[in-house]
């Protein structure tokens, strides 16, 4: 292993000392009036003395663009922008000049051609780069006054179901960035903090590089901010309310829905400041229906029930970071986020026919009625600080390094009773679970980047540090006036920690027609599990290769091919180590398993896209080879209550296909459609063996969008998302659908804008927001519907003032949110 490490470490040193060379003619195009930047521009560079093309590139989303392997030649630069002028720009190009940077290049509108030409091109709601696939968050209204889980709704290959879980591509593993800061966070708790308002696109990275931290078996989603001005004072506010329910679920509080986030950037010479804050309120109502059944001894326990299951939830969050330049070629960068969750789980249930049998006799061998009042809270805070520092070198070589900590406190509990159905005052049997969780983190990063040749050699290093401890107290008592008594086998003190050590070396660039990315990370892990009741370490050392290929051509004719394989890692949450079980709700028990391996993941992708006048259109096929999956899955405890555990149930193969369309039909509208399908096939065994797991299924999910402008200040959308039935290790999840309506107004020069949403759109006996989950084995059945509210009225006030375009570093919780 040192040998390894020193091998890799002169390797490092190495490139570094070899990456001195290179040329290059760079700019950045930006609007003259505005000075925002123009993405995906066509820049031509020709040869002036022999008049003739020799490159042609497209400017990226920030609208910067680099010739590289040029020889010595005086060239022209044409730049073409629908809307603006044609810039040419003219330049000598020789040994003493190779590394040339023109700076911002301006464009100035043409209103004179407005006015003739006719732009019979689409906007797409997708553009495809070599590592990712960008969505903009404006094109998705039904979004507008939500958080960024309801703007990835909308994405093909993203689904979120009635119970707030996202998968990618049928996989909850999946990394997030903020801004491109990598995060360990629960994908759940870090949406759901983010406002949808402020999100300027959704960047999915499906087979990242090797610049990436490995992990996220699904790949990674990037979030970026819209905030910054260009000089001055800029600011954007959202305010939300939302109306009274129109249907009742037997629920025994009103939800609530009310919001307000707000962004400030101060920007004048070599400051950039911004501050935001969020406040949002967002419960949802509902009930459930369920029926379940074990097997023990030849008894056969029957216990369906019905009832509440409604959710209170509130976020809240506060941000700011600081830019200072401290010359032209060095800038300093400084956060802080500070944030808080809280979500209240209630579920009111009636067991109104529990019923054993004697299967011997076919006899009735015992009833019982009685109601389930359970209660969970979880609940989190999150403190995060970050500084980072970057160096720009006389020969365009980058040199940076952040450093970020991080303390949270997640803590909550699970009141659990089984009262008389007929007397509240009379409780049969009552439990207590409380838990918490401190958690420090630390992460510390040094990436270098340098030109040479025709591509940008980067490299870095990365330490990551994790301690949390976990105190989880486990009360029960039997009867009314009884004292709630410890139970010690399900009582604990557990440390989880987590250390990772990673270089990486990566190569990319572009040669002609052939844009392409490869590269090699190396991790070394370290995690401890270990608990005051055995006091016997739990430890798991991991040495791996993380290779990563990236090609995509240009086969002309707007028509682009994509190659892409990227090896990836899913590691567990220390909610997924613990093996001290917590009482969810009346029927159940959740732990997890200390020896439980990390998914590791080789994942194959090819893709084409193409642009037409009136259409854009994607397809890719990929397909996942998976060792070591996670499942939950379900054994028998007792006669009414199922143990659920998190552990490996083999290995898995994944093959899918997705697909997009942008279609213009007809003048102001506009239909976005999304699709995917894959077939998921899980070969392995639980429980020592004991249960063979062989399954097999095909799903299929589709995202979709109407655009229609009523007026140039008037348009509506509506949305539909549809996930189809899907196999699981031990069962089968229904299928879901959301359809969302929205019409927007914009006011004041598009300055403001008010918003009516209709989420949930139900009509008649639409089974909208609804969805059943089974699972079953050779002693055990049960089959929950989870029904939750339809036809959700808000309203949404957005007022901008000084217009945006950059998205700001704000810092976000990296550890603690992912354990929440």
């Amino acid at each position: 292993m040192k040998k390894l490490l020193f091998t890799l470490f002169a390797l490092f040193l190495t490139l570094l000392g070899y990456a001195q060379s290179g040329s290059f003619i760079k700019g950045q195009l930006v609007d003259s009036l505005t000075t925002e930047p123009l993405a995906f521009a066509t820049i031509r560079l020709e040869s002036k003395s022999q008049g003739s093309l020799i490159k042609g590139e497209i400017a990226d989303d920030k609208g910067s663009f680099q010739f590289i392997g040029l020889k010595d030649d005086k060239y022209v630069i044409k730049v073409e922008y629908v809307g603006y002028k044609t810039k040419y720009i003219e330049v000598s190009y020789d040994k003493a000049s190779q590394r040339l940077d023109l700076g911002s290049i301006v464009l100035t509108p043409s209103s004179q051609q407005l006015e003739v030409v006719t732009v019979t091109g689409i906007k797409p709601n997708m553009v495809a780069t070599l590592e990712k696939q960008v969505f903009k968050s404006e094109e998705f209204e039904v979004a507008k006054g939500g958080t960024a889980t309801d703007v990835l709704r909308n994405i093909p290959s993203v689904m979120v179901n009635a119970e707030g879980e996202i998968t990618i591509r049928g996989s909850k593993g999946f990394l997030i960035l903020v801004n491109g800061k990598p995060t360990q966070i629960d994908a759940s708790t870090i949406l759901s903090q983010i406002p949808a308002n402020t999100i300027e696109k959704i960047e999915m990275i499906t087979a990242p590089s090797a610049k990436y931290d490995a992990d996220g078996k699904a790949g990674i989603i990037n979030i970026v901010t819209k905030t910054g001005t260009n000089d001055g004072l800029s600011l954007t506010t959202n305010l939300q309310y939302g109306l009274p329910r129109l249907r009742a679920y037997e629920n025994a509080t009103e939800p609530l829905r009310y919001g307000l986030d707000a962004t400030l950037n101060y920007r004048k010479g070599k400051w950039d400041v911004s501050v935001s804050g969020n406040y949002l309120k967002n419960d949802i109502s509902g009930r459930r229906e369920g029926d379940v059944n074990t097997t023990i001894n030849n008894i056969f326990t029957s216990f369906p029930s019905d009832g509440e299951r409604s959710m209170k939830r509130e976020n809240y969050g506060f941000r700011a970071s600081a830019i200072y330049a401290l010359s032209k070629a060095d800038e300093l960068s400084a956060g802080v986020y500070l944030g808080g969750r809280d979500q209240y789980r209630t579920a009111n249930i009636y067991y109104r026919n529990n019923t054993k049998t004697n299967l011997l006799t076919n006899q009735t061998v015992g009833r019982a009625q009685y109601y389930n009042p359970n209660l969970v809270l979880k609940s989190g805070e999150f403190k995060v600080f970050n500084l980072d520092y970057s160096h720009k070198f006389k020969n365009a070589s980058t040199l940076s390094f952040s450093g970020l900590y991080e303390n949270a406190v997640i803590d909550g509990f699970t009141k659990n009773s089984n009262i008389h159905i007929n007397n509240t005052r009379d409780t049969l049997q009552y439990t207590l679970n409380t838990g918490s969780n401190p958690l420090n983190a630390l992460r510390l990063k040094a990436d270098y980047e340098q030109q040479i040749g025709v591509g940008k050699l980067s490299m870095g290093y990365q330490f990551r540090q994790q301690n949390q401890d976990g105190i989880f107290v486990y009360s029960e008592k039997n009867g009314n006036n009884q004292p709630l008594i410890l139970n010690p086998a399900f009582t604990a003190n557990v440390t989880v920690y987590n250390r990772i050590h990673g270089l990486y070396t990566q190569y990319s660039g572009k040669f002609k027609k052939l844009e392409f990315s490869s590269g090699l990370r190396y991790e070394n892990a370290l995690r401890i599990f270990s608990d005051n009741r055995t006091n016997r370490p739990n430890e798991l050392k991991l040495s791996n290769l993380f290779p990563s290929v990236n090609l995509l051509y240009d086969m002309g004719k707007d028509l682009r091919l994509k190659v892409a394989y990227s090896r990836r890692v899913q590691r567990s949450t220390n909610n997924e180590l613990n093996p001290y079980p917590e009482r969810e709700h009346s029927e159940t028990l959740e732990q997890g398993d200390p020896n439980i391996r990390p998914e590791f993941v080789g994942i194959y992708e090819i893709g084409i896209t193409k642009d037409l006048k009136k259409a854009s259109f994607y397809w890719n096929v990929y397909r996942q080879q998976i060792t070591d999956i996670v499942n939950r899955v379900n054994s028998v405890y007792n006669d009414t209550i199922l143990n659920r555990i998190y552990t490996n149930a083999g290995n898995a193969r994944l093959i899918g296909s997705e697909i997009g369309l942008t279609i213009a039909p007809i003048k102001k509208l506009k239909l976005f459609v999304g699709g995917n399908v894959y077939n998921l096939k899980i070969n392995g065994s639980l429980f020592d063996k004991s249960v063979i797991v062989s399954s097999q299924g095909w799903v299929y999910s589709l995202n979709s969008n109407l655009n229609f402008q009523i007026t140039p200040t008037l348009s509506t959308q509506l949305n539909l998302s549809y996930l189809s039935a899907r196999n699981t290790a031990q069962g089968i999840d229904s299928r879901f659908y959301q359809p969302n309506l929205s019409i927007k107004k914009s006011l004041l020069q598009n300055k403001m804008s008010v918003s009516l949403l209709w989420q949930n759109t139900s009509f008649g006996g639409m089974k909208v927001n609804e969805q059943r989950i089974t699972t079953y084995g050779s002693n055990f059945y049960t089959t929950t519907n989870y029904i939750q509210e339809t036809n959700i009225f808000l309203l949404n006030l957005s007022y901008s003032f000084n217009k945006t375009d950059r998205k700001t570093k704000l810092p976000s919780s990296e550890f603690g949110e992912r354990e929440f």
